[in-house]
């Protein structure tokens, strides 16, 4: 079968295309054929060796994959042959097949096409759990979402407004701000050209916002934990401007603040329920369209790494997908 390779660290165009064998579905296992693989920000650390996971050399990018059930290892139940599925793996699915724990796989519904759902786990995922299980999002509370038109950004925008909240997406270019607002975003904040701790709290009457979500993390961080809300709620999902960045503790104490950390790829391992219960939910309200899952551009399995630079140079609003077959 046909699979994209890391064979050494560094750029995505170190990636290559080669032949390696058809995986076997071990005891609790099943073979998916893999049709579409989703792409995210983190695949450009993973291929370069800076990602908090460290994969042992040759591995697949692309954490997530929609595609069909075409084998059952033994003690597999509730799947059959031809299932459509979607599922998560870390890493590894940038090639026609993959062998993967019954468990980490999702039934699809009908509604739901096998590109959309490749883009769903990780960034709906994320967001899902993000909002719902970590800051405890109500009805009526006011979001922020920083990086609102990428992949994890642009789920909490539509699941913000899915959850009933008032969102604000927060992004660096008015074009990226259209795209959110186009996906349900309240208000928009340019933080390229204006203040964003300012436009935070004159958007809320002085008030500050309810939750903080935070991919972006970098000189953006200090400034959005400062617009929080009285009993606020700061998400550390992750550092894509590339900096981690240092907290002053005495304005979490000020606030009476929490900066809650979201590690949904642990999560997903240590409460297997609670994940298959969120993916089953996603699931469905993709199918409903209620989400958009929205697919940036679909790229052929020999251009994952076109794609991969697309999401490296801030190109991609949504997902990037590639077709495997």
């Amino acid at each position: 079968m046909k699979a994209i390779l890391c064979t050494r660290l560094g750029t995505a165009r170190d990636l290559e295309l080669a032949d390696i064998p058809d995986p076997v579905a071990g005891p609790g296992e099943v073979v998916v054929r893999i049709a579409a693989a989703g792409l995210n920000f983190f695949d450009t650390l993973l291929i370069a060796g800076r990602y908090q996971f460290k994969p042992e050399l040759p591995f697949s990018p692309a954490a997530e994959f929609a595609g069909t059930v075409e084998s059952l290892g033994t003690g597999v139940a509730g799947l059959a042959i031809g299932d459509p599925v979607m599922g998560f793996s870390r890493w590894g699915n940038a090639r026609e097949k993959i062998a993967i724990p019954a468990g980490r796989v999702v039934k699809l519904v009908e509604g739901l096409d096998f590109e959309r759902a490749a883009g769903l786990s990780v960034t709906y995922g994320t967001s899902l759990y993000a909002l719902k299980d970590r800051g405890h999002l109500k009805p009526g509370e006011t979001l922020a979402v920083l990086g609102a038109s990428g992949g994890v950004g642009l789920a909490a925008v539509e699941l913000g407004k899915q959850m009933g909240a008032r969102v604000i997406a927060c992004a660096s270019s008015d074009d990226k701000l259209d795209f959110a607002r186009e996906h349900g975003a309240d208000a928009l904040v340019n933080y390229a050209e204006t203040d964003l701790r300012e436009e935070l709290r004159r958007l809320t009457d002085g008030r500050g916002v309810d939750v903080v979500y935070d991919p972006v993390g970098g000189a953006y961080a200090e400034p959005a934990l400062r617009s929080l809300a009285w009993y606020g709620r700061y998400l550390v999902v992750g550092f894509a401007a590339g900096d981690i960045p240092k907290i002053p503790l005495n304005l979490v104490l000020l606030k009476s603040c929490d900066v809650v950390g979201v590690f949904w790829g642990s999560w997903t391992e240590r409460d297997p329920e609670g994940h298959q219960a969120n993916m089953a939910d996603l699931v469905n309200w993709a199918a409903q369209g209620k989400l958009s899952a929205h697919v940036h551009a679909v790229y052929p399995l020999a251009d994952a790494a076109r794609a991969i630079d697309d999401i490296a140079a801030r190109k991609v609003m949504g997902k990037a997908i590639l077709k495997i077959s």
